[in-house]
């Protein structure tokens, strides 16, 4: 894409004060655009967890110009499996 970047701030979907992934980072990016984030601590799947009821994100593995889902996008159903409700 054509032209210089602008600053950012790259931050999660939680709404905490320490939720960034990278401060004032320069990208030429528009709405609709998609991040790839190499080294995502704990937004991967083996360090998440399921912090406000937050379905855990899909993998996506890149080669070359193919992308290929490796581990699904957790569903709430996912997220309420082996959960029972108290007898009555």
């Amino acid at each position: 894409r054509e032209g210089e970047g602008r600053f950012y701030d790259v931050v999660g979907p939680i709404c905490e004060t320490g939720d960034f992934l990278g401060k004032e980072r320069t990208l030429n990016i528009v709405a609709g655009d998609l991040l790839a984030v190499r080294s995502s601590g704990a937004y991967g799947f083996t360090m998440s967890s399921n912090y406000n009821s937050r379905p855990r994100v899909p993998e996506i593995m890149v080669d070359g110009d193919q992308m290929h889902v490796v581990r699904a996008r957790e569903t709430i159903d996912d997220l309420m499996r082996g959960e029972q409700l108290l007898p009555e």
